[in-house]
């Protein structure tokens, strides 16, 4: 999210305003107790367009398990999805990005160190949308579209993506939010592009 952020809110200013943090989502409990910062600094947003993945199940050393299991996964997804639904925000989840191969790497923002198999990302983002769709909840497949690219616009740390895939990401990010956002077009409107894509280590997505 940190890498298109800006681009989505390039593209959607004449559409929206857009809110983020300057701090990385991280996994997900971290960004539950972020997103309701947000809201004590902002107050409604009408949308918010969010992700977890990398950091959810990164196991960095000497950790031996993802920071969180795919049970307290799905159970921090959930609380978030109910928290922002209880304050009338429309919601749209992203999936995470795939990675070619197993490796590792640092998360310049924070100084974490990161593995990453794209096994755990297509288990986390499997159960993620199996949860989405449970709470009625529409995804934006970023996994799928980072695949039309060889290399799955990733850069040479195989983690985080290229200019390219930023800007890529940060077109379809803006679509959806258009999409959903039709039918709050009178007034001023606020979309918060909540994407945590920072770091990448799945242990199932």
């Amino acid at each position: 999210r940190m890498g298109y952020d800006e681009y989505v809110k390039e593209l959607l200013q004449d559409t929206c305003e857009v809110y983020y943090s300057e701090d990385n989502g991280r996994f997900a409990a971290y960004t539950l107790w972020q997103v309701n910062q947000m809201y004590k600094q902002y107050g409604h947003f009408d949308l918010v367009h969010w992700n977890n993945g990398y950091w959810d199940m990164n196991i960095e050393a000497p950790m031996t398990e993802p920071m969180l299991s795919l049970e307290e996964y799905l159970h921090f997804l959930r609380r978030i999805a109910h928290t922002l639904k209880g304050w009338g925000a429309k919601i749209i989840f992203a999936t995470t990005t795939p990675v070619l191969e197993h490796g590792h790497a640092a998360d310049m923002s924070t100084g974490a160190k990161f593995s990453y198999d794209n096994e755990w990302v297509t288990t986390y983002n499997a159960a993620a949308k199996l949860l989405m769709a449970e709470e009625q909840i529409p995804v934006n497949d970023l996994y799928t579209l980072c695949l039309e690219d060889e290399h799955y616009y990733k850069c040479p740390d195989m983690l985080h993506l290229t200019e390219q895939g930023y800007r890529r990401c940060a077109r379809q990010i803006s679509d959806c939010i258009r999409d959903k956002n039709r039918p709050l077009r009178s007034g001023s409107q606020r979309a918060v592009s909540r994407i945590t894509d920072a770091a990448k280590r799945n242990r199932s997505p």
